[in-house]
């Protein structure tokens, strides 16, 4: 197996660095996946609607916001036919390699940025080397290294004699706003995959550190719940309003006293609130966005159905109505232990590994879950890789960057363990 060289894995991960996309946005970084793609000559490339279940995306922008970064990609290069392939949003992409008999193996990574600006100091590497973002946005989970790792794969084992089978690799859009798994897992393109990897980069773990199957996802439900009311004049007829400001603070307060659960952990969160117009008029609008988690699917929807009564009943006190929409979504989920000890196996003989986890807690959600569940639920197994990363600043964070030394780790481990996994 002959893994690409430093030098092109570093190239691609700073093109991707440097064109970020939020969720459903990522028309750049699938037209430049494609093209990479076309280049490897694998056997198959799924496009936007081909890569998915259309009627399962959730959290799409609307039309102007969609526009406006179709147009960006058209202007950084992007190829017309492929922008063609994927407008409304349908990023994202699937690639097939196939090798002869034997089994499926998939690999999922994401490709999408956060709407955040990054920063702009010397002491930021990737604003001193000339790769900072360009667009606004910013890969600051690491999803840059990531679709590095999809095609840095692909490579590795195109003309592998011991890879034996296909491959699937899934260029997933929308992870961060946790909605691009499902429509991806409902594509059809999981239903004959024995064995899939998910991986994430960094996760508080250093360089030279893999976790061979990460575990204790929460499952997480995101909503935005609208309250509606009637406007009045705050002075002259306060009496004639009703207050959507004041059922939105009523519901934030409520949600944080719903009860904890014995069986596990749970969580609620009113991330985002806003509303109201000017300071003389009973506000006639209010907005909350927020998630729900829970260490099972039936612990979240314990706590969702908790939510929604608390959001009709604040609506109901203040004379409001309410319309509430799942923003997000995704299951439970965890590694299967006979994918995760492959990796372990693989990954104790690749060079620039100094430590390897068995097992960890993830600690958040991921909507790979979905996915990985997707196989599970056929008799497949799936299994969860973190690879470690130095990082200066957290993820989600303006600081933070990749050490690049972890993608040539990455390539081989899960190459590797693909390899592995396709002999048996």
């Amino acid at each position: 197996m002959t893994t690409p060289s430093h030098d092109r894995l570093v190239s691609l991960r700073r093109a991707f660095h440097r064109h970020p996309e939020p969720a459903w946005r990522e028309f750049w970084t699938t037209a430049r996946i494609v093209e990479e793609l076309e280049r490897l000559a694998v056997d198959e490339i799924h496009v936007g609607r081909d890569a998915l279940a259309t009627g399962d995306r959730i959290g799409v922008p609307d039309e102007a916001e969609l526009d406006e970064w179709l147009t960006r990609a058209r202007e950084a290069g992007a190829r017309e036919d492929l922008l063609d392939a994927m407008a409304g949003g349908y990023t994202g992409a699937v690639a097939v390699l196939e090798r002869g008999a034997g089994p499926t193996i998939g690999l999922r990574v994401d490709i999408d940025g956060l709407p955040r600006e990054e920063a702009t100091g010397d002491d930021h590497a990737p604003a001193r080397e000339g790769f900072r973002s360009e667009t606004g946005a910013m890969h600051a989970c690491g999803h840059d290294a990531h679709a590095t790792f999809g095609l840095g794969v692909l490579e590795a084992l195109a003309d592998d004699p011991d890879f034996a089978g296909t491959l699937k690799v899934f260029f997933q859009p929308a992870e961060e706003t946790i909605s691009g798994g499902k429509p991806m897992a409902e594509s059809g393109h999981l239903d004959d995959v024995d064995s899939l990897l998910a991986v994430h980069i960094g996760l508080d773990h250093p360089t030279g550190e893999v976790v061979a199957g990460i575990e204790g996802f929460l499952a997480v439900a995101q909503f935005r719940a609208e309250f509606t009311g009637e406007p009045a004049h705050a002075g002259d007829h306060p009496e004639e309003g009703h207050n959507a400001v004041q059922a939105m603070a009523t519901a934030v307060q409520n949600l944080y006293a719903i009860p904890r659960h014995g069986d596990g952990a749970t969580r609620v969160n009113a991330g985002r609130v806003e509303g109201g117009t000017a300071t003389n008029i009973i506000p006639e609008s209010a907005t909350i966005e927020g998630e729900v988690r829970g260490e099972t699917t039936e612990l979240m929807e314990y706590v969702r159905e908790r939510t929604d009564s608390v959001l009709d009943s604040a609506a109901t006190m203040h004379g409001c109505d309410v319309e509430v929409e799942t923003i997000g979504e995704a299951p439970g989920g965890e590694s299967d232990d006979a994918v995760a000890d492959v990796v372990e196996e693989v990954a104790r003989d690749v060079e620039g590994i100094d430590s390897v986890l068995s097992r960890d807690d993830l600690g958040g959600s991921e909507d790979a879950t979905y996915l990985m569940q997707r196989v599970q639920d056929r008799g497949g197994q799936a299994a969860y890789v973190g690879i470690g990363t130095d990082h200066p600043g957290g993820h989600h964070t303006a600081t933070f960057d990749v050490d690049e030394a972890s993608l040539d780790i990455g390539v081989a481990v899960l190459a590797g363990a693909i390899r592995a996994l396709s002999q048996g």
